[in-house]
């Protein structure tokens, strides 16, 4: 019980949190409206975790924290290949940068020696 209510606050926190970012503009709306979903999902579980026994009596798994574990983790992997691709797109952005401001230096140097 004194778990739930620690649970609880801490999505409380975390949708204000998100509450900010969104009215500050660092997150889109539909960014804002999928964290708010996931967060109110959480919080439906935190108050009745025996719906997770439920859902996962309907899938074939074992006990209703064993699946809470199963999509988390394939949200984790997920999440992880995202910001994988997107790094690998910002490497890529920082290397055709460089190489314009390393052309337009040249560039710069030869003309200022004629």
């Amino acid at each position: 019980m004194l778990i739930q209510i620690f649970l609880i606050l801490f999505i409380l926190f975390v949708i204000s949190r998100v509450g900010l970012r969104y009215k500050d503009r660092i997150i889109s709306l539909q960014e804002f409206i999928l964290w708010l979903i996931f967060w109110l999902m959480v919080g439906f579980i935190v108050i009745f975790p025996e719906s997770t026994a439920l859902v996962a009596n309907w899938v074939g798994v074992g006990r209703g924290v064993d699946l809470v574990i199963y999509i988390s983790i394939l949200i984790l992997f997920y999440l992880v290949f995202r910001i994988l691709v997107r790094l690998d797109k910002i490497e890529k952005d920082i290397t055709q940068i460089i190489r314009e401001i390393a052309l337009t230096e040249k560039k710069d140097k030869t003309e200022s020696k004629d």
